[in-house]
């Protein structure tokens, strides 16, 4: 009786007529949906109601029939708090939603392929051990240790427990080369460059040449990237089928970056290798974290992936490489296939983009000292893209001011960057040390937390000086003669007197940056200072544990020179 009333003729095996919309309501085409529950509801509460009312209300139970199925209706088609077939979810990302119909259609193209691929995989890798056979559960392990778990002897990670793979091309090689010879140490360390071709000679100082694997099997969509991004994201599987022993860690960059290696055992000696760990840092820039994700670690300035990863990802990334065509680089490759692992990015901020714990990737264009000389309370991994910032220090070419800078980081690799701050109160001078790089002097007593943001002396990646573009705070760059600070670069360092003692002169930079010089009478200017001496005790590995920046004391001030100490702070000492 239900269906004769709505139109539903008998015998039409339990099927109604819905609408389905896509955009508008004048698009809604006639579909039919099996309905055969939503008569059984509805017959159910029509002999409910009967039973209730009597025969002579039967028209209100009919009525009330009516009322309940439209209301089953109308959840079905909106959706109630899902979705229904009239007005589907709406994602807020309709690039999402392209990107998944890409990665559909990719799976279904390449399903003959990848069936290939695997028994390639299979054949091509070593035999592993029972116990490490890869796992199959949609479940990844946990990345984390236990609660309450200390390392155990084993754990400890030395340099020649890291395999570096370097990505490179033929065609820049010949400058670039001299970046990584800045860092590479023959028969201490291990590792391989991967370029796209064979160059015509090669230096013992460098690391195994290794010539990377033809990609043209694997599909590539992206309208603004470039195909190398396939090759390079395969430089850890790469890297890996290599079969080095007592491997803790592959350790990826690019050949325009500097890595500090003692400062990369102490970020790595943190984690248990024999678990699963991607480590790594996200950009400089707000824009392209954005563009691309803040749980991908940027490759420039460097990413770790413990042994086990690496082998995981060896026996799939081929597989999952032809799922993302539309994918621009190596890196978000490198992430999505992680993500099918269930790993996510464990996030050390000296790997620089240009900066950042574990790395600076430095995604900045220009004068990069802002950035430099605020270093967080952790050690400098490494600083990327060496092209595209000024030398670190003046007056020179890049390559000569990263060799000044080295010397730095053989004395005292933890040390490299730290910021402390302290203050002349006599002359009313707030006093920044960056160690190993930078001494400012600024007029006025500043508070420290206003010194510890990097000053904007650097464009963000779109060539932009506003304080929109970057993921962290910053201050500006104050173009008054008399708010900007004196610089001092790193002159000299080495050791001193007394063991763990070092000691380092710094000079004044005679650029004018802007303004001419402060006309002020009110305050004492820092402009006849010549020379800043700092000496400083040796960072210790507490950095991790409870993070805390090194306090200085000024211990002489004259015209021409001031000297500091920096040290562990004593019991109740404050900064300013």
């Amino acid at each position: 009786m239900i269906l004769s009333l709505w139109g539903i003729p008998p015998g039409s095996q339990g099927r109604r007529m819905f609408f389905s919309k896509k955009k508008h309501r004048s698009s809604m085409k006639p579909v039919l949906y099996d309905d055969e529950e939503c008569i059984r509801v509805v017959k159910g509460t029509s002999n409910r109601i009967e039973q209730l009312t009597g025969v002579g209300s039967l028209r209100l139970a009919i009525v009330l029939s009516a009322m309940v199925f439209m209301f089953m209706y109308f959840m079905f088609v909106f959706g109630g708090p899902g979705c229904g077939v009239l007005y589907s979810c709406k994602h807020s990302d309709d690039e999402a939603f392209r990107q998944a119909e890409e990665l559909n259609r990719a799976i279904e193209a390449q399903d003959d392929l990848e069936r290939d691929m695997v028994r390639y995989l299979d054949d091509d890798l070593p035999p592993m051990q029972e116990e490490q056979q890869p796992f199959h559960s949609s479940i990844a392990p946990s990345h984390e240790p236990e609660k309450g778990s200390s390392p155990a002897p084993g754990y400890e990670t030395g340099l020649a427990n890291i395999v570096f793979g370097i990505a490179a091309s033929a065609k820049l090689w010949e400058k670039r080369q001299e970046y990584v010879k800045l860092w590479w140490r023959p028969g201490e360390m291990r590792g391989f460059v991967w370029l796209d071709k064979a160059v015509s000679s090669w230096s013992k100082a460098l690391p195994p040449m290794r010539i990377s694997e033809d990609t043209a099997k694997f599909n590539y969509t992206n309208k603004k990237g470039g195909r190398s991004g396939i090759r390079i994201s395969r430089v850890v599987s790469e890297t890996f089928r290599q079969n080095l022993t007592d491997v803790h860690w592959f350790v990826m960059g690019d050949d325009d970056t500097m890595f500090v290696p003692e400062n990369l055992v102490r970020i790595l000696s943190k984690y248990d290798h024999r678990k699963f760990y991607y480590i790594g840092s996200h950009s400089e820039s707000h824009t392209q974290n954005i563009h691309f994700s803040y749980n991908m670690a940027y490759g420039g300035g460097g990413f770790a992936i413990s042994y086990p990863l690496a082998k995981a990802l060896a026996k799939v990334q081929d597989r999952c490489i032809m799922k993302y065509p539309y994918l621009y680089g190596s890196d978000d490759r490198i992430q999505a296939c992680l993500s099918e692992l269930g790993v996510p990015l464990t996030k050390e901020p000296g790997f620089h983009q240009v900066l950042s714990l574990f790395s600076w990737q430095f995604d900045i264009y220009g004068d990069a000292f802002g950035l430099l000389a605020a270093h967080p309370v952790t050690p400098l991994v490494s600083i990327h893209h060496l092209d595209l910032i000024d030398p670190v220090f003046p007056n020179t070419t890049q390559i000569e001011a990263l060799r000044h800078f080295k010397s730095s980081m053989r004395v005292d690799p933890g040390g490299v960057l730290q910021q402390s701050i302290c203050y002349d109160k006599y002359k009313r001078w707030s006093i920044s040390v960056s160690w190993g790089y930078a001494v400012q002097v600024y007029r006025g007593i500043l508070p420290p937390r206003l010194l510890e943001l990097p000053m904007r002396t650097f464009l963000s990646w779109y060539r932009r000086m506003d304080d929109i573009g970057f993921p962290f705070n910053t201050r500006p760059f104050l173009k008054s003669p008399c708010e900007q600070p004196t610089i001092f670069y790193m002159k000299e360092v080495g050791y001193g007197d007394e063991a763990g003692e070092t000691i380092s002169s710094y000079s004044r930079d005679r650029r004018q940056r802007g303004g001419g010089e402060c006309k002020s009478t009110l305050q004492h200017s820092p402009g006849s200072l010549e020379e800043i001496i700092v000496t400083k005790e040796q960072a210790d590995d507490s950095w991790h544990l409870a993070p805390r920046r090194q306090c200085c004391r000024v211990v002489k001030s004259t015209k021409k020179m001031i000297e500091v100490s920096v040290g562990n702070c004593e019991s109740g000492e404050t900064i300013i």
